[in-house]
């Protein structure tokens, strides 16, 4: 599969972690990205497309600033697993941005 947002960045297989791409930048700074995320960075592109490109420039500032990531779709589910790594939702760069989806899903209004 292409990762066109990361394709500077050498696609390394990890055995443990067989269906997260992980993209090194160097001996030092590393990075995963669960699949969830591409699906959310999908969703952005496609509402924010003049902003996308701040998302991921700022994904990789992070990783550079902090040398090991894993960018999860959520803290509380996330499936890959990894010592010395810092653990990243993609909200936490978007926030910081200013850059917003308002999550209008909610469940019924009418009970059991």
């Amino acid at each position: 599969m292409m990762y066109e947002d990361f394709q500077e960045f050498k696609l390394d297989k990890d055995p443990v972690n067989p269906f997260t791409p992980h993209f090194v930048i160097d001996d030092e700074k590393d990075f995963y990205v669960e699949p969830v995320v591409f699906t959310q960075l999908s969703g952005f592109k496609e509402r924010h497309p003049d902003k996308y490109h701040l998302i991921i420039e700022e994904m990789i500032n992070r990783v550079k600033k902090l040398k090991k990531v894993i960018f999860v779709g959520d803290f509380e589910n996330y499936f890959t697993e990894k010592d010395g790594y810092i653990y990243l939702e993609l909200i936490d760069i978007t926030d910081s941005l200013k850059i917003f989806v308002e999550d209008k899903s909610r469940g019924s209004d009418y009970g059991d």
